[in-house]
This record gives structure tokens, sequence and C-alpha cells, in this order.
């Protein structure tokens, strides 16, 4: 079978699409055939091993998988003996922020939680891209209580982990500003911002408006930027560590009697986050978005647009098994 490979850490020039014999499941395993998957932020961490504290998880010096890929969407079509709760044929969707090895024509695994049923109403291309971002953004949400009437913000809602929690805030009775760039401004209305910035010609935090909570979901602001414009008892929660790592540990200084707080989003388990966007999807409360595709033999390719950080949406690898 044909998968995306690397042996060392580094730039997408070091993925190699290469000939592998295709994997026989334990007793244990499912046997999956790979109809999609998705490069995200997640997989360029992965691949580049950056921050640095990547490598603790992945490989020190090299590593431990070598074929890249964390989510995907495909059919059974093998099953371990032991396993009684999937079928052959079954449509079945997955993710693991630590690698699933899923950027191949098939793949195996341990079905704990992370692998399940794709709802009848969804493809796979929609099934695989709501799995990581949405992961994320249940965080952001769950982090936190939202009352009606509240006030957020959502800094980046065009990327996978934005557009999922602006679909996620917008099921609570509250006002929602969000930032974008110009050309997506409608689109980013349509998923239920009431007000739209465009931080092409805008700096949010110089707006005159009190939030509640301001949700950097691409981790380009800074507490110390965003405080002016929190209310008291506002937090702040953002999807990366930020300058020298601080985010962890300003939400820990500020949780000791400080009117602004920062909350660092430490994703909650798959087994709770996957039931809660199958649900979703289900009821049709939640559509990830889709920025294009690439074939699996242009990954590199994929991998170079998503870390121009200018992807909106998802990005979507189709994958044809020979």
């Amino acid at each position: 079978m044909k998968a995306a490979i690397r042996r060392s850490y580094g730039s997408p020039q070091v993925i190699q699409i290469e000939e592998i014999e295709k994997p026989i499941p334990k007793d244990d395993e499912l046997l999956i055939q790979v109809h999609a998957t998705t490069v995200n932020r997640t997989d360029c961490a992965n691949l580049t091993a950056k921050p640095f504290i990547m490598r603790f998880f992945l490989g020190l010096f090299k590593p431990r998988k070598v074929i890249l890929g964390n989510d995907f969407a495909g059919t059974v079509v093998a099953i371990g003996k032991n396993i009684q709760s999937f079928k052959v044929n079954d449509r079945v969707f997955g993710f693991t922020d630590l690698g699933l090895e899923s950027l191949a024509e098939y793949l195996v695994m341990k079905p704990k939680g992370n692998v399940l049923i794709i709802p009848e109403n969804t493809d796979f291309k929609h099934a695989v891209a709501s799995m990581e971002g949405a992961h994320y953004a249940y965080s952001f949400i769950h982090k936190v209580t939202i009352k009606p009437g509240q006030n957020i913000l959502i800094n980046g809602a065009t990327g996978a982990i934005g557009s999922a929690l602006l679909q996620f805030a917008n099921q609570f009775d509250v006002q929602i500003t969000a930032t974008c760039n110009t050309k997506n401004t409608d689109l980013i209305r349509s998923l239920g911002a009431d007000k739209v910035i465009d931080y092409t010609k805008e700096d949010f935090t110089q707006n005159q408006e009190k939030y509640d909570f301001i949700f950097d979901a691409v981790g380009k602001s800074t507490f110390g930027k965003c405080k002016p414009i929190l209310k008291d008892r506002g937090v702040y929660i953002s999807s990366e560590l930020g300058p020298n790592a601080q985010n962890p540990f300003l939400a820990l200084f500020t949780s000791f009697g400080s009117k602004k707080k920062v909350i660092f989003p430490i994703p909650f388990s798959i087994q709770k986050t996957l039931p809660y966007i199958k649900n979703l999807l289900e009821q049709e409360k939640f559509k990830p978005l889709i920025d294009c595709e690439y074939p699996l033999e242009d990954v590199s390719k994929a991998y170079e647009y998503v870390l121009t950080g200018e992807k909106t949406g998802n990005v979507i690898i189709t994958i044809q098994s020979h």
C-alpha cells in the first residue's frame, strides 16, 4: 500500500510517498481502508516537532511513528476476533492527536473510543473534517461556563478550530464577534457571527466593546493585548502556548484572585469530544468547513499550504486505494 512517510523531523520536503506492506489487524484491532484524512495544525506540529515539547511525545531525536496522519474517515475491511462493536463495511471516522498513521491507504487501530460510526447524513470528507479542529474547539467551550446574554469574541474564526468554535458557541444565547479576513466575512456571518471584524483592516484589541470571553483560536494575540477589552471576571483562552510559553503560567498566576483570567485549554479526552461532535453532525448543527483537497501524492504541497496559516477550515487528503 502507499503511505506518506517521514523518518526525520523537518519541512514538507522530508515526506516521501512509499510502497509498504499492508498492515494485518491483531485480535483487538480493526483494519480500515482510508478514504480521506486532513492536514492540520496538529499534523504540522508532528512533522516539524515544533514546539520542541512535541518531541517528548513523538520521539526525542526522530519520530517513533514514521507514517504521518492523525485523523481519518474510511471503511472497516477486516476485524480482529475479539471485537464485537464493529462489522465489515462500517463507515467510520476517528482521531488521535499523537498519530494514527492515517496518511496511508490502510491503517490498523484498537477501538478505544477514538473511532466511531459516521452518521448517515455525513460523507467521508465532512466526517474527517469534523475531527481535529472540533476536538480542540470543544475544550474552549467547556472550560468556561457560558450564560445567556454574554459577549464572546473569537479570534481566527476561519480555521478548523475557529469555524467549529463559532458553530458550537452559536448554540448558546450569546453575542458573538468573530475576526476573519476580507474574503470570508460573509461566510463567518453565515456560521452565526453577530459581528465580524476584518483583521486586515481593524485591530480587534482596539475595539471599545468589552467581552466575557476571548477565544483566540489561532494563538496570534496575547492576554496582555486582550486584557483591556475583557470584562471583570472575563477569560482569555488561546490555542497556543503564547510568546515564551507564557499562557500555561498566566493560567496559574491569574487563577488566584485576579479579576481577569487566562485558562489554558488542555484538551478533554477524545472519548468525550468525539461523541459530542458526532451528535452535532447527526442533528445538522455543525458542518465543518473544507478549503481544498489534495491527492495523497501531493501531500507535501498540502503541508506547505497549511503551514502558511492561510487555510479556511480544513485541507482534505483524498486516498484512492489500488
